[in-house]
């Protein structure tokens, strides 16, 4: 019992450690890839906006676990850029959606790509069997979170 005990704690020890790396690594490239006047977290939302039409500031936030104040100040400024709208619901306008204008869209794109490229240079150092076997306990690990 007591071994297991160590080799759990070892197991979370090497998990935090990479995965320190791994998230101020990514960060950091992700940070070098945007415009001056382009947070992460704007280009976050944008990308989930690209792929997520039509969402409102409540499932930005509970996608990104974070506070409706802290959406609603990077809507604010995505819209005073120009890269998104807000458009009222037909049926119900005190719902707001959001929504990629042509620039946000350009934009969101053209970024989109170039973290696609630093990510197929990290990839490339596995194998098929080991990236698709690392994807999948990834998104395993995801669920896990999720459920939390």
């Amino acid at each position: 019992m007591e071994q297991d005990q160590c080799l759990l704690k070892s197991l979370i020890h090497r998990y935090e450690i990479a995965n320190f790396i791994v998230e101020r690594g990514l960060h950091v490239k992700v940070k070098d890839l945007m415009p001056e006047e382009l947070t992460v977290d704007q280009f976050k939302t944008l990308r989930f906006l690209r792929h997520n039409e039509n969402s409102t500031a409540s499932e930005l936030a509970q996608y990104f676990c974070v506070g409706k104040s802290s959406i609603t100040a990077i809507i604010t400024r995505l819209s005073d850029k120009g890269l998104i709208d807000r458009v009222p619901d037909d049926d119900d306008r005190r719902v707001i959606h959001l929504r990629l204008t042509e620039e946000g869209e350009r934009i969101s794109g053209l970024l989109e790509e170039r973290v696609q490229n630093v990510l197929s240079d990290i990839i490339v150092h596995f194998d098929e069997k080991e990236a698709i076997a690392f994807i999948e306990t990834f998104e395993k690990l995801a669920i896990a979170v999720k459920a939390l």
